[in-house]
């Protein structure tokens, strides 16, 4: 049956879970998008369904897939991130190539509609041991420019002991702190590479909106009744039934690092996630960071279990 090429729509939420399950099985990725996920990824405000999105269908199957939502930008650059793969029984064929090509000739319409004038970048991110998908990306004209750990830590030895730092207390997040940790946030990740500061839309379509958010696994540390560091929680669907507890978002105002804060605040949070019944805790890193956040999640227990690259590509400078 010939392949016939199209735009996404909602409807096509439960075929893009399947599709996606089965490119997560071949390449090794646990974490698994529910079709209320994915669902939820297609209502996003910043993605045009129409123009933003590619599929390939064979039959009443997808084969593969492209989607370029819009993002903020910072520093006069937009960074827009492809996000798309094949199911690995139609690799090979030329159909990969096809998203990339679709997506440098789609993301420079999209993105002069939304920030005429400014630079752009195309991004997209793959498994490190992809070699295919990096020399496919490569042929493309990409280069590869920052590296990600995922980590993860067994909830079910001993926790590291807590310690509030003097000064400083622990909540449990509630929506009156929405803004607060938002600030916290956006403040926290400037020094962070490819990081735009989230509106108070993407903030709630991304992180508190989301279906898999937490708030009784999120937690606020203050002092003098101002938020200063965050971690934010969601569960994640797996491709085991190791009920995950994954840490979104961890951020420490700049004049707090170093302090113990972040720390003890993912100590708090980890045995509060063992209380809820959670057998593990996950999150992803910037291999990178210069905050050194790698070697604070280490010291929490966590290990590295996956690596991936973050490959770009400038179309237009800042």
């Amino acid at each position: 049956m010939s392949v016939r090429w199209g735009s996404l729509d909602e409807d096509d939420a439960g075929s893009l879970a399947e599709l996606g399950a089965a490119i997560g099985a071949a390449d090794g990725v646990e974490e698994r998008f529910s079709v209320e996920d994915v669902a939820e990824h297609l209502a996003n405000p910043l993605l045009d369904l129409a123009e933003g999105t590619l599929v390939a269908r064979d039959g009443q199957r997808l084969i593969a897939y492209g989607y370029l939502p819009v993002k903020q930008v910072r520093d006069g650059l937009h960074a827009m991130v492809l996000h798309g793969g094949v199911h690995p029984d139609f690799r090979g064929r030329g159909h990969g190539g096809r998203v990339l090509d679709w997506a440098i000739g789609t993301a420079p319409k999209l993105h002069e509609r939304a920030y005429p004038g400014k630079g752009l970048e195309l991004q997209t991110g793959i498994p490190q041991a992809d070699t295919a998908a990096a020399a496919l990306l490569e042929g493309k004209g990409f280069a590869a420019v920052r590296r990600f750990c995922q980590m993860r830590r067994d909830l079910s030895g001993e926790l590291p002991q807590v310690r509030v730092p003097e000064g400083v207390d622990f909540v449990t997040y509630t929506p009156e702190f929405e803004e607060a940790a938002r600030r916290v946030r956006n403040e926290s990740f400037r020094d962070h590479w490819g990081s735009a500061s989230h509106t108070a839309e993407s903030w709630r379509h991304s992180i508190t909106g989301r279906r898999g958010f937490r708030p009784e696994s999120s937690f606020v540390a203050r002092a003098g009744g101002e938020a200063v560091c965050v971690v934010l929680t969601r569960h994640v669907e797996g491709a085991t039934a190791v009920r995950t507890a994954w840490i979104d978002i961890i951020g420490t105002l700049r004049e707090w690092r170093g302090k113990g804060v972040a720390g003890n605040l993912i100590a708090h949070a980890l045995a509060a996630f063992k209380e809820q019944g959670y057998a593990r805790a996950g999150l992803s890193v910037d291999a990178d960071n210069p905050t050194g956040a790698v070697g604070v999640y280490t010291r929490a227990g966590f290990e590295i279990y996956q690596r991936a690259t973050m490959y770009s590509l400038p179309i237009t400078p800042a």
